[in-house]
């Protein structure tokens, strides 16, 4: 909990005097009839408070004389705990989740009113536009008691990009959270790889990613994609449900969250038989050195599209080897001749969120890389089915990521522990067989 009051305290000194945050948590979402989806909070609200519990609501009161700090939520209710499980309730808030005062979910609107007073700006999310308009309402209710002297506030504002800055750059607690889930993964990853032969199906492999990840008290971070043959060169592919084909590689990508909600983010593509034939090594040798050269692109003062840019330059300079591109480098790069093949950016920054929040320009300029950042690194090759395409390279679609942390002195994989070369792919698939 001493994260969560680190985190409060600085967005508090951010926020000002005579400024009031309100920050909705997650609500449970129906999957059909009375089933529930598995509740995942949400990210900005895990984040201040560490509750993991639908239906609430955060308010920060910097300088409020009674507290600062107000969790509204369901009062502890015997019949629901019966059903569901135990609930946090109004005493476990304060005592637990460290709250200055907690109150019943259903008397917020009248709290606010009181709240309130005296308040020229309120922060608060705007996508959450059922939120605004009931904040708007309660600015409507103060209004019409304007001849007792009552000003409501006057000015909205966005509370998520002051959160979303605070997230980019990991404390040294996300980084150990960050780290255990690229073990995970890297573990999950592991195992499917060692389950890959032909004949199976790909959710055969996706259900050795599950299973590893449910032994380590883990869930996937998003839906798992277990690609074979021409399905790896569609991009969010998620059927799962092709045979392996011998002589065909399989494209795995996927992490796991933990208790904690930190992500880990991998992609691995391994043949099918065990063995790269010459075409397919050939490219996957190529997407390799492209994503060694990105991540030897990533530090401290480099700007965030660096790693894109040296990937770019190394496959376009290997398409052109491999007669897949014709021309000169910079024109190629210039027109951009390569996104034929590589559609899609190098990375992305990775935290509670896979795709985790963060800008990643700042006044229109690249964002500089600093310490505590992290970001995956994926550079991919997407070869489809054309006539114009040499019968060997065609329907080969790779991928490799790993994630990332931006160190003082340079970068650190975290990811590393799972094999990526081409002799030790092979090896590790030769010992599983």
């Amino acid at each position: 909990m001493q994260e969560h009051i680190r985190r409060r305290k600085k967005l508090l000194k951010i926020l000002g005097s005579r400024s009031l945050a309100i920050l909705p948590a997650a609500s449970e979402q129906v999957r059909n009839r009375d089933n529930l989806h598995p509740f995942r909070q949400n990210s900005d609200f895990i984040y201040l408070t560490g509750l993991h519990e639908p239906n609430a609501f955060m308010v920060l009161v910097p300088g409020r004389s009674e507290g600062s700090y107000l969790l509204f939520l369901r009062p502890r209710d015997p019949e629901v705990e019966r059903w569901d499980g135990p609930m946090i309730g109004l005493e476990g808030a304060v005592q637990v989740y460290g709250a200055d005062q907690a109150y019943p979910v259903d008397t917020l609107d009248q709290m606010l009113l009181e709240l309130l007073e005296g308040i020229d700006t309120v922060w608060l999310p705007f996508e959450s536009s059922e939120l605004v308009s009931r904040v708007l309402g309660c600015f409507d209710r103060l209004r019409a008691r304007s001849r007792a002297g009552v000003v409501p506030p006057r000015t909205l504002r966005d509370l998520s990009p002051l959160i979303h800055e605070q997230r980019l750059i990991k404390s040294a607690a996300e980084i150990r959270a960050l780290r255990l889930a690229a073990q995970v993964s890297a573990r999950a990853h592991i195992a499917a790889i060692k389950s890959v032969a032909a004949g199976r199906r790909e959710y055969e492999i996706e259900a050795e990613l599950l299973r590893c990840m449910r032994a380590h008290g883990g869930h996937p971070a998003f839906q798992p994609i277990v690609a074979g043959g021409a399905n790896a060169c569609v991009l969010h592919y998620r059927a799962n449900n092709s045979v392996l084909n011998e002589g065909e590689l399989v494209l795995i990508d996927a992490g796991v969250e933990l208790s904690d909600a930190y992500a880990g983010d991998i992609t691995r593509t391994v043949p099918v038989s065990g063995r790269f034939s010459k075409a397919q090594r050939e490219i996957y040798e190529l997407v390799l050195a492209a994503q060694e050269a990105a991540i030897a692109a990533i530090q401290p003062g480099a700007a965030f599209d660096a790693p894109h840019r040296a990937a770019v330059e190394v496959l376009t300079d290997g398409l052109i080897e491999l007669k897949l591109l014709k021309g000169e480098r910079r024109k190629l790069i210039e027109e951009g001749a390569y996104k034929r093949f590589f559609m899609h950016s190098t990375g992305h920054w990775l935290g509670l969120d896979v795709h985790d929040v963060g800008d990643y320009k700042v006044n229109g300029q690249w964002r500089s890389l600093k310490p505590g950042m992290v970001m995956t690194v994926e550079p991919g090759l997407y070869i489809g089915n054309d006539k114009d395409i040499p019968k060997r390279y065609r329907n080969i679609g790779i991928r490799i990521e790993d994630d990332v942390l931006v160190t003082k002195t340079g970068r650190e994989v975290l990811t590393a522990a799972v094999p990526k070369s081409v002799v030790e792919i092979e090896a590790l698939m030769a010992d599983s067989h």
